[in-house]
């Protein structure tokens, strides 16, 4: 395998991830944790994926002193040698494995997994899921596996809103203030789903929704709230951290941002709302982090059924409050600079 060698000034790392309003902004995000760490160090990033569609999270990335290169109709190796990287980066569902081969075959190479990559070789693997600390798949010769959720990625404005202890039913609010939001795109259209669930649920509330389009936020408007209700509809803000801080339930996609509720010790409820969450979404409701509400399918099959576990959530503090305490404890907002460490000594090991 080719190495490279540069100063640690010249160190220039090359994320590619999947994006955009079909697919979302999850890899994005996940990524934007580990190159905003690499970049206080000192160390250049470039994130070369489809954000053009999406400014909002485009604005992140760049707010953050990560330059964005949008692939176009180039093959993303002919992008990547233009760049000259130290290292690379890839969050990806899309590339074949042809392309990891390639790419690891030129530089150090950071793959971002969910379970097996599917002969995605690398010399690094992240899967930052619940119960990943050990490999279940055989890994390439030369690789290493970084697993579980000491290595799961939040952005330093989550951890600066972390508490420094779980929060209580003394620090709750009256009525309680609900956040919901579903990602950046939210290509689904769950948030006036849950909405409306909140609303037949009864409970006196005040609830803050984040549409992703003024089109969700149109339909969201146009749900009535039951007695004692108050709903505000936003659009996509850079405050998330603070209002998950604030909220005092959290209703949310069972994706990439459950780690970052964690670190923030949410009493969340999780929409399932695509088939790779499915596994982490049945997991953490087994496991008392978080409480399942529905998947995709159950919304359209049996309302009823989320509104009850909906009812649950909103009803007993006491759930609330181990569901603070338990997940919490599980991510520590470290995971970024663990990721770090070991991207940069591979760069040093193959240089």
């Amino acid at each position: 395998m080719s190495g490279v060698s540069r100063d640690a000034d010249r160190r220039r790392v090359a994320m590619v991830c999947d994006a955009g309003p079909d697919v979302g902004i999850g890899h994005v995000m996940r990524c934007l944790a580990l190159g905003e760490e690499l970049v206080a160090r000192g160390v250049r990033v470039v994130m070369v994926a489809d954000l053009d569609r999406v400014p909002w999270a485009a604005e992140q990335v760049r707010r953050r002193g990560i330059e964005i290169v949008f692939p176009g109709p180039e093959d993303v190796r002919e992008v990547l040698v233009g760049l000259d990287p130290s290292s690379v980066v890839v969050d990806s569902y899309l590339l074949p494995a042809s392309v990891y081969a390639d790419l690891r075959d030129r530089w150090p190479l950071l793959a971002l997994t969910d379970g097996d990559p599917g002969g995605r070789v690398a010399d690094l693997y992240l899967d930052q899921n619940l119960g990943a600390e050990a490999s279940a798949w055989t890994l390439p010769e030369g690789s290493r596996h970084l697993g579980g959720l000491d290595y799961a990625q939040q952005r330093r404005d989550i951890v600066r809103q972390r508490p420094s202890r779980p929060k209580t039913a003394a620090d709750e609010h009256t009525p309680l203030r609900v956040l919901a939001f579903f990602g950046g795109t939210d290509a689904f259209g769950v948030a006036p789903r849950v909405a409306r669930l909140v609303a037949r649920t009864g409970v006196a509330v005040e609830l803050t929704v984040i549409a992703a389009t003024p089109e969700l936020a149109e339909a969201t408007h146009g749900i009535e709230p039951a007695p004692g209700q108050v709903v505000q509809v936003i659009g996509p803000t850079d405050t998330l951290a603070e209002l998950v801080a604030d909220a005092d339930v959290v209703l949310s996609a069972a994706g990439t941002s459950a780690w970052e509720l964690f670190c923030l010790g949410a009493a969340v409820g999780f929409v399932c709302v695509a088939d790779n969450q499915a596994d982490a979404y049945a997991r953490m409701d087994a496991d008392g982090l978080a409480l399942g509400i529905a998947t995709l399918a159950e919304l359209d099959a049996d309302p009823g059924r989320a509104v009850t576990r909906l009812e649950a959530l909103l009803g007993d503090v006491r759930l609330r409050e181990r569901l603070r305490a338990a997940c919490w404890t599980t991510v520590d907002g470290r995971g970024p600079a663990r990721v770090a460490d070991a991207l940069l000594a591979l760069e040093h090991d193959r240089a």
